[in-house]
């Protein structure tokens, strides 16, 4: 065979190999050869009404808007009313109650550990997994992202975090320092792992954790909304804070900005066409600003509560379109799977269904349903016409979207399917859920070498104070007294030596004090050798009061080693000597394992 008759057909093979996947994935019952990437990003406590596309004429948010053009956007698609509760629906596929989640601190926000995750099945099917950003599932291994199929975490495993500007974060467990404005940081690190994966598949869940309070904005974005005239001529424009709302909006064309870095980087590394991008935030607005006209915000099952956001795109694979059918987060897991052409058979039934159909315009009939709202005991429930609110009132979304008229007395033909919907998601549903579970904080998990308790998980005794009543990003305060104690609840998993470093600040009157770190008999114990008395951080950025805890620099304090027992024994730190008026500030214990 001749030389260019050879590569004549090296050519055609090349052309037939990577177009084949194009041309199976149009038909209806072919499976793709190549499996696709998927980037799924969240914002947090970004409102369905704070995204040009949907209307609102004060944001600049050309690219998730352009997106949205080119996807099949979601006109009603529902997520929890607050974080936790969302990401586990997300993970799983199911309602949140099932996965044991019923707050979003304290132990209440961990996903119960026989629950398999998406990045579970994704990984066990060739995928690199990662997380970058917020995971608020769980801090301690085995509920870590990285025991939960995930090969890497650069984030904070909180709810919330207090510092936006160079924060404290982790590494795959690690204690690191991170680099500038949070969102572009988190940006930044997933880019470059994309980049490393040129071999196999990747799934990035990239969670970004604004707009959620504090409005801390960096100067470039926030000088592009300080001096606009909000018009508060809206539903709950009475109860409106202008300055938070300008924030919201500032931070929201940042992620905006950010989305649009994924895409150019995709674009740049030829993956674009093989990358499924999902788009959609974890609950409402944090906040009474314009909301399209929606009842409730962030926190409420009512549609400004948990309507969402939600983007699918594909390039050349699903074409523009807008979806009127009602769609949730326990769509998620089922619709990512078979878009992979990932078949699996769950332990536990989902309560999700794919929405590929949808996305393809596969549904001949599309099946009645009912999407359910949940949160400390409020329930509602919608099917693709009605909702029926936590207190029963029925209203007709198809014409009254802002549920401003209640249908009253409505038939019984009307109502009694919404009815007996909720009696049985209250029944069997959240009847798996245990609120009265008492949380403890594992520790030396055998898969993990790090484990991390910060003070949100502590238990203050005597003088200590917690630095605000939000625990997530706190610290503890006003150690006076050698009486004066922190107490970890603590189950250690497996027995073995630890090096134990805490991260604190004190002023230099505190240098000379001594304490110990305790378990049962076991003891370790140091003295403070250098002060660290540093300022709040980011406070300049602030663009309107703050609920949460202030951060500071807190700085390691390495303490030594501790031989832990296992078993269900409190770890606790104690002050045996105070120079001074008090000892230290506290915010992080770290426990290694050296064997």
């Amino acid at each position: 065979m001749m030389k260019k008759e050879r590569k004549v057909i090296y050519q055609a093979l090349f052309f037939l190999i990577i177009t084949l996947p194009f041309f199976q994935s149009c038909s209806k019952d072919s499976k793709t050869i190549s499996k696709p990437n998927i980037i799924l990003i969240v914002a947090d406590d970004q409102g369905w009404g704070d995204l040009g596309i949907n209307g609102n004429s004060y944001v600049n948010t050309p690219t998730i808007d352009e997106l949205a053009k080119k996807s099949a956007q979601f006109t009603r698609f529902y997520v929890s009313p607050v974080c936790s509760p969302t990401r586990a629906e997300i993970l799983t596929g199911r309602y949140h109650p099932r996965g044991g989640v019923y707050d979003t601190s304290a132990g209440g926000e961990r996903l119960d550990l026989d629950e398999i995750t998406l990045a579970d099945i994704l990984k066990s099917n060739g995928y690199s997994t990662a997380v970058f950003g917020k995971w608020h599932s769980g801090s301690q291994p085995p509920y870590h992202p990285n025991n939960r199929g995930f090969d890497e975490f650069y984030g904070f495993a909180s709810g919330h975090w207090g510092n936006y500007i160079n924060p404290m974060l982790e590494k795959n467990g690690e204690v690191v320092k991170g680099n500038g404005f949070i969102i572009d940081d988190l940006t930044d690190h997933a880019l470059n792992y994309i980049e490393t994966k040129n071999d196999q598949p990747f799934f990035v869940l990239l969670a970004y954790n604004t707009p959620h309070s504090p409005m801390q904005v960096p100067d470039f974005w926030w000088d592009k909304y300080k001096n606009i005239n909000i018009d508060t001529a809206h539903r709950y424009g009475d109860k409106e804070f202008t300055e938070k709302t300008k924030a919201a909006l500032a931070l929201s064309e940042n992620i905006d900005w950010n989305v649009g870095k994924v895409i150019s980087k995709l674009d740049s590394l030829s993956l674009i066409e093989n990358t499924i991008i999902i788009y959609m935030s974890d609950n409402g607005p944090n906040g009474w600003r314009w909301n399209d006209g929606l009842k409730g915000i962030k926190g409420s099952t009512d549609e400004g509560g948990v309507r969402s956001p939600f983007i699918v795109y594909w390039k050349d694979k699903i074409i523009p379109k807008t979806v009127d059918y009602i769609a949730s987060t326990i769509d998620i897991l089922p619709s990512v799977l078979d878009l992979a052409g990932i078949t699996t058979n769950h332990k536990k039934p989902l309560d999700g269904t794919s929405l590929k159909p949808l996305l393809f315009n596969e549904n001949q009939s599309w099946p009645e349903r009912y999407v359910f709202s949940h949160w400390n005991g409020n329930v509602s429930v919608r099917n693709q016409q009605f909702i029926l609110d936590q207190n029963n009132q029925l209203f007709d979304l198809s014409k009254d979207p802002g549920q401003l008229e209640p249908i009253f007395e409505p038939s019984d033909s009307l109502i009694s399917g919404l009815l007996n919907a909720k009696k049985e998601y209250t029944e069997n549903v959240l009847k798996e859920l245990d609120r009265d579970r008492k949380e403890v904080f594992p520790v030396g998990f055998e898969g993990s070498k790090i484990t991390q308790l910060p003070a949100r998980d502590g238990i203050a005794h005597g003088n200590i104070q917690r630095s605000n009543r939000f625990p997530n990003s706190s610290f503890f305060t006003n150690w006076i007294s050698t009486s004066d104690s922190i107490t970890f609840d603590s189950d250690i998993l497996a027995e073995g030596d630890f090096k134990a470093t805490i991260y604190y600040t004190c002023k230099s009157s505190a240098v000379g004090s001594t304490f110990y770190l305790k378990q049962r008999d076991n003891k370790v114990s140091t003295t403070i050798t250098e002060a660290n008395d540093p300022p709040y951080e980011g406070v300049e950025f602030d663009r309107f009061p703050r609920q949460e805890s202030y951060e500071k620099d807190f700085k390691p304090l390495e303490m030594g080693i501790i031989h832990l027992d296992k078993g269900h024994h409190p770890i606790s730190l104690h002050a045996s000597e105070i120079k001074g008026s008090e000892l230290l500030d506290f915010r992080l214990l770290v426990l290694e394992r050296i064997k």
